[in-house]
């Protein structure tokens, strides 16, 4: 005798089949494509780093390298290679690096111009907030030199900052603001870079007090 459970199993797999059958299979394909897009994207990100690690080294040889000659002067290599870091692996961390392996090289190289420009590549676009915050804390030096105070606070006091930065970024604009003759703003600005720093820094909490008592304590 055969089993009422078992007798329309035929029929009641048609009636399955017809009703989610499809749905099934456009659900299957849905995650084999995800999946080949995830394996897509995580292929190309490994490649586009193994990429940058070779001009990154490229880069480094150059900066490590002789002076060329007249007509292929080492910083216009230096520049043109950390340019290509950026544009073509800007989402690397490579490209963070050589900007500011290259603004340090150029800047050694008395070409501040093109330092600046891998430094504000670097604090507009560098992926990780340390390496921005870096790049602004380096390029804030620079104008302080040139005495471009206005510019110096700009840069200051775009994005945001962490802890560990806080002292030297309150140190700087304490110095930018002292140069234009703001003395309390500048008071502040040290005041906040002391209340920063780590008890146990004694040599920079030093110094910063010595340009707060310049400026009366």
């Amino acid at each position: 005798m055969m089993n009422p459970y078992t007798q329309y199993l035929p029929e009641r797999l048609a009636v399955w089949r017809a009703r989610w059958g499809k749905r099934a299979l456009c659900a299957l394909a849905a995650a084999l494509i995800v999946a080949v897009a995830i394996f897509g994207w995580k292929y190309w990100q490994q490649r586009q780093t193994a990429r940058a690690a070779v001009l990154y080294e490229q880069l480094q040889q150059t900066i490590s390298s002789e002076p060329a000659s007249s007509v292929d002067k080492k910083e216009t290599r230096i520049a043109r290679i950390a340019t290509e870091l950026e544009n073509r692996f800007g989402r690397t961390p490579y490209a963070q690096m050589g900007a500011l392996a290259a603004a340090k090289a150029l800047y050694q190289a008395a070409n501040a111009q093109a330092a600046k420009v891998q430094l504000q590549w670097a604090a507009d676009v560098a992926i990780d907030v340390e390496y921005r915050q870096i790049a602004r804390l380096r390029l804030s030096a620079l104008l302080l030199e040139e005495k471009a105070y206005d510019e110096a606070l700009r840069v200051l006091n775009s994005g945001a900052s962490t802890p560990a930065f806080a002292a030297l970024r309150a140190q700087q604009r304490g110095d930018a603001l002292a140069a234009q003759g703001q003395r309390e703003q500048a008071r502040a600005a040290y005041r906040d870079a002391l209340q920063s720093l780590d008890a146990k820094n004694t040599a920079a909490r030093q110094w910063v007090q010595l340009k707060l008592n310049a400026l009366g304590g």
